[in-house]
């Protein structure tokens, strides 16, 4: 009988082999996609779509609710080019690696985790943005939006300080379009960044 961690490493390499086949099926090698990081139920990632049908669009969530509700409204608007899937982040982008890459990253409003014993738990850290970087075009934009003060000011400093990424303070945001959940924000803040050029000899 495997123990408890080789189970779960092997749980983890089956979940890799599916994604990185549904990558190998779904995404075009030679044009790059939009993706969205925590989807949610869909609202902007198929106002996208439906702006730039012409693009291929991925929306990640980790909550199987959400997912189906958001697979729903691609359906619904026949926007066959637009696809959401339950996969945690850092495992798509590492199947992803090698099938296609994105011109286009969305994060909107992340999990802050607001107290300080839980800033390790937040999606943007160094790592997480080399592994972005290995899947994004040269010039790609990484875009980013939070109504939460610390969070924002975190993602600044950790993308200044990368070596990968770029700040671009006067960049436009791509699509403006007020989701439920936006709406119900009083204020929230934007940062767009884009790849430096990322190669094997700047690592």
């Amino acid at each position: 009988m495997p123990d408890g961690r080789t189970a779960v490493l092997e749980r983890a390499r089956q979940r890799q082999a599916g994604l990185a086949n549904w990558c190998r099926r779904h995404l075009p090698e030679h044009e790059p996609i939009v993706l969205e990081l925590g989807c949610g139920h869909g609202h902007f990632l198929t106002a996208y779509a439906q702006t730039h049908p012409a693009r291929t669009c991925v929306g990640l969530d980790l909550i199987s609710r959400r997912v189906e509700k958001a697979t729903a409204k691609a359906g619904k608007r026949g926007l066959s080019r637009l696809h959401f899937l339950k996969a945690e982040a850092a495992e798509f982008l590492a199947a992803m690696a090698g099938h296609a890459q994105a011109d286009l990253i969305f994060m909107l409003f992340p999990d802050p985790w607001p107290k300080k014993r839980h800033h390790k738990n937040r999606m943007i850290q160094p790592g997480f943005l080399t592994q972005l970087a290995e899947v994004a075009t040269p010039d790609a934009r990484f875009c980013f939006r939070t109504d939460h003060d610390g969070y924002f000011f975190w993602t600044a400093e950790h993308l200044w300080q990368h070596p990968h990424w770029s700040l671009h303070a006067n960049d436009a945001w791509p699509l403006e379009c007020e989701t439920v959940f936006q709406s119900r924000m009083t204020a929230y803040r934007s940062l767009v960044a884009r790849n430096i050029e990322w190669t094997e000899a700047g690592k």
